[in-house]
This record gives C-alpha cells, sequence and structure tokens, in this order.
C-alpha cells in the first residue's frame, strides 16, 4: 500500500510538472498531438469479421473525420506474443489536441449525419459488434516532441 501510494503521489508530480506551462521555455519538448488507444480482445472465432469491420466501416469512418479535420492519422496494431490480459489488437487515434465535450458532441453530430445514423443506432451498432469483440478500456496520451 505505502509503495502505491508512492507511485501514485509519484506520477502525480511528474504530471504536474510536465503540464506547467511557466516552465515551457525551459523544458527539451513540447507538447504535441493527443493519441487515444483503445484496447480490444477480439473474441474466439471472431478474428476474421473483426478485422473486416475495421478494414470496411471503421476505416471509412476514421478517413471521413480525416477529412473533416476531427482525426491527424489513425493505426490499428496487433500484439505480438500476447500475455495475460493484453489486448489482441489496439486501435490508435491521432487528434491535434484535447477535445472539450462540445467538440465530442459536435463530432460525432457530424458523423451521424454523413452516415445516416442517429445516437441510438450508433449505440446499437457498437452493441452488435460486441458479438465479435471485448472493450478492455481506452486511454489517451499526449505526445511529447523532443527539442
Amino acid at each position: 500500500m505505502k509503495m502505491m501510494k508512492s507511485l501514485i503521489i509519484g506520477a502525480t508530480m511528474m504530471a504536474a510538472t510536465l503540464a506547467t506551462p511557466a516552465m515551457a521555455d525551459e523544458t527539451p519538448y513540447t507538447l504535441g498531438t493527443v493519441w487515444e488507444a483503445n484496447r480490444i480482445d477480439v473474441l474466439p472465432g471472431q478474428g476474421p469479421n473483426y478485422i473486416e469491420y475495421l478494414a470496411a466501416t471503421w476505416k471509412k469512418n476514421m478517413e471521413t473525420l480525416k477529412a473533416e479535420g476531427y482525426v491527424v492519422s489513425y493505426r490499428v496494431l496487433a500484439t505480438n506474443h500476447r500475455r495475460g490480459d493484453e489486448p489482441d489488437l489496439i486501435l490508435l487515434i491521432e487528434y491535434r489536441d484535447y477535445q472539450t465535450v462540445a467538440q465530442i458532441e459536435a463530432r460525432r453530430a457530424r458523423m451521424n449525419e454523413l452516415t445516416g445514423q442517429t445516437n441510438r443506432s450508433a449505440a446499437a451498432a457498437s452493441a452488435e459488434r460486441g458479438k465479435m469483440r471485448e472493450e478492455l478500456g481506452t486511454t489517451q496520451y499526449q505526445e511529447l516532441v523532443l527539442k
């Protein structure tokens, strides 16, 4: 418990140090783009189906979001030599910066408009994909561009 508390305090101090604007001129980096990493466990026997979904629908949606200026880039990474609770796939999406709730809602509304979906039908489609995969969580990272 004591070690965990020390790790949390250390991580909090590191985050505060990285985020201090007054130190920006003194740091050996500048803040870069924001990456969202979605960890996906593909269910047994569903690999080909889920990859087909990614190659068709997901890729088309990402290309649309790129064209609309919401996304900088995207990637699909497969885990080599998967162990324990590691995901089968990581879906990476690169954004120019962190997004506000209003920006996320605007992006969702625009995608619904372009794809003819509603929030309800998009949620239903996501639930349907639950037969192919389990979402293990999402993490955001910010690139530190070294000077």
